[in-house]
């Protein structure tokens, strides 16, 4: 099955940027997009709701404005990811925006509605579902995701466990829909790698942390360009679902990075009420990152980690016919 022409079309590279929890806003969406990948944000990211349809609005003008002025160099599109989860008391308001300002891909995590999809699916949008493994695979698509996002060992944020190469065989032994890759991907050769390996896209996140237009502290940003694999610790201690964080930020709160423990989903907060704390909570304190994070050497605009990843893919492809 080909891909739609919104994941075809307009795209300087094969990639999706992930939606990062606090750290994606309207400036990092808007450069992604106009450096020709599918720039995303998670809509709990604008708070309060009412600043959702702000950075909609926004998004939507400058990217209208880059495109007429660009007319050979549009803009790629956008995304929003919408938390399904059930501790996500916004949901169902976030939903109504996305549906009145007609978003053209969303990004749904955590669980699986079928009437967000069709909500979604009422305007001609589309919609790419996080999973973790092959079971969860069948259930979005069962209830009406057009694709998925195989959400493999070695990626930022909530990640699963299964290698890529484990995760993508047995989704595409039944699914022939867009599918994408998320896991340590930080390098062009990887974006091939996932075309390689059966997924159409690459799903990247922690690659532009440390950029410019990310709404990260500066102290994260460095530690991303400091860190490498060996620095990411996988834990359900924060936020009840595993997840990556680097060693550094879960250590200047206080806890020991080896000694966590685990906590049930139950323990599932989003932080929706925006309350002041003292209290070290993940993302904003604990900070997360995938495994791909060595080829970050420095803080650098985000057009500039996209000119990286696509003349490296460019190099690697040219490798591959030589060999």
């Amino acid at each position: 099955m080909s891909l739609p022409p919104i994941l075809s079309e307009r795209l300087r590279l094969p990639a999706v940027a992930s939606p990062m929890f606090l750290v994606s806003g309207p400036e990092l969406v808007i450069a992604q997009s106009r450096a020709g990948i599918v720039g995303s944000f998670p809509s709990l990211n604008a708070r309060p709701q009412s600043q959702f349809r702000e950075w909609l609005v926004r998004i939507n003008e400058e990217l209208a404005k880059h495109d007429a002025d660009n007319p050979d160099q549009p803009s790629a599109p956008y995304a929003v990811n919408l938390i399904v989860h059930k501790s996500n008391e916004r949901l169902e308001e976030d939903l109504a925006t996305v549906v009145e300002f007609q978003v053209p891909i969303v990004i749904t995590s955590l669980g699986a509605r079928a009437d967000v999809n069709e909500a979604v699916h009422s305007y001609g949008g589309i919609v790419l579902h996080d999973v973790i493994n092959n079971v969860f695979a069948h259930k979005a698509v069962e209830r009406g995701a057009d694709g998925l996002i195989a959400v493999a060992a070695g990626a930022g944020g909530h990640a699963g466990a299964q290698s890529p190469f484990a995760l993508i065989q047995e989704i595409r032994a039944w699914f022939d829909g867009p599918l994408l890759l998320s896991g340590a991907i930080g390098h062009g050769r990887s974006v091939l790698a996932a075309q390689a390996a059966g997924a159409d896209l690459a799903y990247i996140g922690s690659a532009f942390i440390a950029t410019e237009e990310a709404n990260a502290a500066p102290d994260y940003k460095q530690m991303i360009v400091d860190s490498t694999a060996a620095d990411i610790i996988y834990s359900s201690r924060f936020t009840g679902v595993h997840g990556n964080y680097l060693r550094p930020s879960i250590t200047a709160v206080g806890l020991d990075p080896d000694n966590l423990g685990d906590r049930g989903p139950s323990a599932m907060d989003f932080g929706t009420d925006n309350s002041q704390t003292t209290e070290a909570k993940p993302w904003r304190d604990i900070w997360g990152s995938g495994q791909g994070i060595a080829t970050t050497t420095a803080v650098t605009p985000t057009a500039h980690v996209v000119d990286r990843l696509a003349g490296e893919y460019a190099e690697a492809k040219a490798r591959l016919q030589q060999l």
